[in-house]
């Protein structure tokens, strides 16, 4: 993404040119207001968006293995890509953030409307640029990339820079519509399965799979939401485990039937919202 010269001069001065302070007493945004999420406490970060005309890392979501998440009824524009910082080399991949503008009286939205949205993406750095002008991502910035209509429910398109200041925290994602997916690849002494729109905690840190000629196999993280495991399991049904980083635990058994081919996604039970 290129940013214009007065976008940049115009965020370095943010807090000294036409800043307010957000009231955090507005109904249903402070803390402990009616939430129910995972860290109730506000952080600060920044946010940009991309157009999905111009593309970008979130028309991708290459990092996180989910494809072009913009044509997903689960994500769709409601997804963001993350600084190293957040990233956490894609350990969080899934989980859900509520964001909303602060601090700009002409930027940001009346009210400071928040918007949730879950990380399908990896912003990466760019150390030709130093992290207040233009490299954004850089480490250890806290920085969301958003697609333009998410952005545009929290902060004023036309008038804002193309870098906003924002609160975030961590929130559950809810029910999601349908089960766990598990898209299956690989070979036949390699398994490989993305797990997809998974719903209450969203970030998953653990996977097993069950095929009717093992126990359960512990699968380790490939990259993004990809789980590996060398086994053989053609021609077995599969079952499996998984866990999100609130530590509960969901179990989906006879998944895939022993006809399961690669490629294949099957759907599985859900998590509470």
């Amino acid at each position: 993404m290129e940013y214009s010269v007065q976008a940049i001069l115009c965020f370095l001065c943010f807090t000294t040119c036409c800043a307010f302070t957000y009231d955090d007493s507005h109904a249903g945004n402070s803390p402990g207001a009616g939430f129910d999420g995972l860290e109730p406490q506000w952080k600060s970060a920044t946010a940009t968006y991309v157009k999905q005309s111009d593309g970008g890392s979130i028309s991708l979501g290459g990092a996180c293995g989910y494809g072009d998440v913009f044509h997903w009824v689960t994500y769709g524009m409601y997804s963001a890509g993350l600084s190293a910082m957040l990233f956490n080399r894609g350990r969080t991949c899934g989980a859900c953030f509520q964001i909303r503008c602060v601090d700009h009286i002409l930027w940001c939205r009346q009210g400071s409307p928040a918007v949730t949205l879950t990380a399908t993406d990896f912003c990466p750095p760019n150390y030709a640029l130093p992290s207040d002008y233009g490299g954004w991502c850089n480490f250890p910035k806290q920085h969301f990339e958003l697609s333009e209509a998410a952005f545009a429910e929290i902060a004023e398109v036309d008038k804002a820079a193309d870098i906003v200041p924002i609160q975030y925290r961590r929130v559950k994602c809810g029910s999601r519509g349908g089960g766990l997916r598990f898209t299956a690849s690989g070979s036949r002494q390699f398994y490989q399965v993305l797990v997809t729109n998974v719903g209450g905690d969203g970030e998953v840190v653990g996977v097993k799979v069950k095929g009717s000629r093992t126990g359960w196999i512990p699968m380790a993280r490939n990259w993004g939401q990809n789980w590996q495991c060398y086994v053989d399991l053609i021609g077995q049904p599969l079952s499996f485990e998984v866990t999100t980083s609130d530590g509960k635990t969901l179990t989906s058994y006879n998944v895939a039937p022993p006809s399961w081919l690669f490629g294949q996604t099957f759907e599985g039970k859900q998590f509470s919202g």
